[in-house]
């Protein structure tokens, strides 16, 4: 019993140390390519601007942690003011496991909008994923990390399964194990399935490893678009 009690003590004395390195890592490697993101991200927006009136940003509700609700901010790839309802009942469905495997197969189902909704620009940082550019301002602020399962809408939350609630055990990240093995045209059991593999396997390691993975799938746009 001593050493059951002990083993438990390890474990969460180990996990709190990953937690802080993981932390640091994310705080330094965001400071680090600042610089260089600050510049890219002005000549995003500018271009932004130029293509399509509205936003520069989108910004929505998120869950993450805990089911702490958040704002993420993403650069706006789509029309200013488009209906959303079809994608928010597309994607309840979705999440809720109510997609037949016909619809698993094509994957460009799991991106609903309208090609004719998404802009000029939108297309190229959707291909390139530099949308999610900003959400360094949410790792910066502690509300995600740079790996970690991709955090849902409320919407989304609302219809999860018991044992989807799992991935809100840790920060959501910017990328994480199912973008990797899947991104866009996988179930979402199996991008839950993934992110609960990537919870109980935690490590700077795996991390660096999906990051590696992250940047050979945008590189050659895996399941972009």
């Amino acid at each position: 019993m001593d050493m059951l009690v002990l083993n438990r003590s390890y474990v969460r004395l180990d996990r709190r140390g990953y937690r802080f390195a993981k932390r640091f890592f994310d705080v330094v490697v965001c400071l680090l390519i600042f610089p260089l993101a600050a510049v890219a991200m002005a000549v995003i927006a500018v271009a932004i601007l130029v293509d399509s009136p509205g936003p520069v940003f989108f910004i929505q509700e998120r869950i993450g942690r805990g089911e702490r609700h958040f704002n993420i901010y993403k650069f706006r790839t789509m029309k200013h003011n488009c209906d959303d309802r079809a994608s928010r009942e597309f994607m309840q469905a979705f999440v809720a496991g109510q997609i037949n495997q016909d619809a698993v197969a094509n994957q460009a189902i799991y991106k609903p909008k309208h090609k004719n909704h998404i802009t000029r620009v939108g297309r190229i940082l959707r291909k390139t994923s530099l949308d999610e550019l900003p959400q360094i301002f949410n790792v910066l602020r502690g509300e995600m990390s740079l790996v970690g399962p991709r955090p849902n809408v409320p919407w989304e939350v609302q219809v999860y399964r018991g044992w989807h609630n799992e991935r809100l055990e840790v920060l959501p990240g910017i990328t994480g194990l199912a973008q990797v093995r899947g991104r866009s045209d996988i179930p979402f059991d199996n991008i839950v399935q993934y992110d609960i593999e990537y919870i109980q396997n935690q490590s700077l390691e795996l991390d660096l490893k999906i990051l590696w993975w992250t940047a050979l799938a945008v590189v050659r746009q895996n399941g972009a678009g």
